[in-house]
């Protein structure tokens, strides 16, 4: 076993997941409610970008909570997965198998 080699490669590896998520706060994810009053944009990585809501929201504010908490899950919920998959594809490409070091990069 190539234990220099592995980590080189450890590193490379590493190196590919920083700049997968750098890249992941380009990605934007927009997500709204099921009639459109409430609209979200956040990065992959969670970051909220625009909050766009209708007048009519504004004028019942326990809808607009139901709102936001809805969408908002929704659209977390989706980033978490565009996430995940962009990183376990770099991490299961690159990465030397080594064991119980599956769990390093969850």
């Amino acid at each position: 076993m190539d234990l220099m080699g592995m980590m080189g490669k450890l590193k490379e590896t590493q190196q590919k997941i920083e700049d997968t998520k750098k890249r992941l706060d380009t990605v934007l994810i927009d997500e709204q409610s099921t009639d459109g009053l409430l609209k979200i944009t956040l990065t992959a990585n969670s970051t909220i970008k625009n909050i766009s809501i209708a007048d009519s929201l504004l004028e019942d504010k326990e809808q607009l909570e139901d709102y936001l908490i809805l969408v908002l899950n929704k659209s977390i919920e989706k980033a978490a997965k565009v996430n995940q998959a962009e990183l376990d594809a770099v991490a299961k490409v690159d990465m030397p198998m080594i064991p119980g070091m599956e769990d390093m990069f969850k």
